[in-house]
């Protein structure tokens, strides 16, 4: 059973990677802005396994403190 990424990142941090369809899904964004970030390196770093593109939590959490420091 798949756990929802949007509530485990408000919570605690989810013990497996994130894939591009779970940013996508906590961001409420289309599958393509993620990865446009990943292109322009705008958004949170990722990393591969094989063919398959991860991200850490803890690296999307820090990416979400930096957005949210520049906005203010």
């Amino acid at each position: 059973m798949p756990t929802d990424p949007r509530s485990t990142l408000r919570a605690h941090l989810p013990d497996r990677y994130l894939t591009p369809e779970d940013l996508a899904a906590l961001f409420a964004v289309p599958l393509e802005t993620v990865y446009a970030w990943r292109r322009k390196r705008t958004g949170p770093p990722g990393f591969r396994v094989g063919k398959h593109l991860r991200y850490d939590p803890a690296a999307v959490r820090a990416w979400v403190t930096e957005q949210s420091t520049h906005a203010a």
